[in-house]
């Protein structure tokens, strides 16, 4: 940590902070074992805001952030996320690791991550002014189909639910890890499929990595998540067909996946992530960024896919969630619409916890989420059972987002550049 997020440290409200650590209530904690049971309260970070607004009491917070600390029953998890979801959000918290990590190094992480952005924003450094279009990017991203996607969110949709709490998380599992094989099989370069076990969930997370050819260590990552929830948390068997939410950045990485693989094989290595548990506090996302954190692992930019189906501003109108991401990235992403997407970007807040790039933002790992529109016209199906393809679902608005995966894991994964 550097000086002047030490010195700034100091204006966090840390309430009972050293009791937090030394009492842990008896249980082992992400990155160091299970994760609480569902009788046991667990620790999160979420907006101060929104935990306010809940009346969950906030055991530590930042300012500057505007991220807080609180350790909530399951109850308290269900009205957290009602209110998130009143407000146009997806869960609004992530499950976070306290043993061997105080709650002081978790605001600090996001401290410097937001000092990085202040600092990018204040230059007059501007990515896009130095990108070229490529005739290779602009042929792939013109191979993005709309039938393969309706197909594909028709499928996933068609699993009863995909909820990481149920008696059959893993159901949909093999099935697109099978699909995922199948359209990979003809590829003239490295592809490796990993199921990957987690500790907070029974749910299992999907990784698909392309090997890069000469630098292999720098890592591209492209995610969203695969499970799905009904609003009633502990009704497992609630119908959750989530067709927007998230089926569909499932289904614009899978087409991603196939385009990618009729190609050459990029200079970076890309990895695909099909994230568990997000809807229960970006459980698989969590482990998975802690552990490449851990790992010293060299991630350039990481794009997040949550909901693209329902285009609430319009067709080829979308957000870009410009809290905990990376103000790089998303100048970097600026420039990549400019030369093969040609989308009206409009920039918009989710606040923290909102989906599973916030689990590589804390991590320090730049990160970038494109959303179906601002977040206040966003789909109100989502996390009931009406969450289905229906006449508002809009294939041609959702494709845009393929092709943004596209764009972004080929010019990103065939470049030098990396975050200043």
């Amino acid at each position: 940590m550097n000086g002047s997020v030490s010195r700034r440290l100091a204006s966090i409200l840390l309430l009972a902070a050293a009791p937090l650590a030394a009492q842990g209530h008896g249980q082992k904690l992400a990155g160091s074992g299970l994760m609480p049971r569902d009788s046991q309260p667990m620790p999160i970070l979420s907006d101060i805001r929104l935990l306010r607004e809940t009346g969950i009491k906030i055991l530590a917070a930042d300012d500057m952030t505007g991220v807080a600390f609180a350790r909530i029953t399951p109850a308290e998890q269900e009205r957290l996320s009602a209110k998130a979801h009143e407000w146009g959000r997806c869960g609004g918290h992530e499950v976070v690791p306290i043993q061997g990590e105080s709650v002081a190094s978790l605001f600090g992480s996001l401290r410097a991550q937001h000092i990085k952005n202040e600092r990018f924003e204040r230059s007059d450094f501007r990515i896009r002014r130095s990108l070229t279009a490529d005739r290779t990017v602009t042929a792939a991203v013109s191979q993005v189909s709309e039938q393969n996607l309706a197909e594909t969110v028709k499928w996933l949709s068609s699993f009863p639910t995909r909820y990481n709490k149920g008696p059959r998380p893993n159901d949909h599992i093999p099935a697109v890890a099978d699909r995922l094989k199948k359209l990979t099989a003809g590829a003239k370069f490295p592809v490796k499929i990993d199921l990957i076990d987690h500790k907070s969930t029974p749910q299992k997370s999907i990784r698909l990595r392309i090997e890069g050819k000469s630098r292999p260590s720098e890592i591209v990552v492209l995610g969203g998540h695969l499970d799905s929830i009904a609003m009633d948390w502990l009704g497992a068997g609630k119908a959750a067909p989530g067709a927007d939410d998230n089926a569909s950045g499932s289904a614009n990485l899978i087409e991603a996946v196939r385009i990618l693989a009729k190609g050459e094989q990029p200079e970076r290595s890309i990895e695909f992530f099909w994230y568990a548990g997000e809807e229960s506090g970006l459980l698989g996302s969590g482990e998975i960024a802690r552990s490449y954190k851990s790992n010293k692992a060299d991630v350039i930019g990481v794009l997040q896919l949550d909901m693209t189906l329902f285009p609430g501003d319009g067709e080829f109108v979308l957000g870009s969630m410009n809290d905990f991401t990376s103000a790089w990235l998303r100048e970097y992403f600026r420039g990549l619409n400019e030369m093969y997407i040609k989308a009206k970007i409009m920039e918009d807040k989710c606040g923290y916890g909102c989906s599973d790039h916030a689990s590589w933002h804390r991590q320090g790992y730049p990160a970038l989420m494109p959303f179906e529109s601002s977040f206040r016209r966003s789909n109100r199906d989502i996390h009931t059972k009406n969450d289905v393809i229906n006449k508002e679902s809009n294939f041609r608005h959702s494709a845009m987002f393929s092709k943004i995966a596209v764009a972004f894991a080929l010019d990103l994964a065939n470049s030098t550049l990396r975050s200043p």
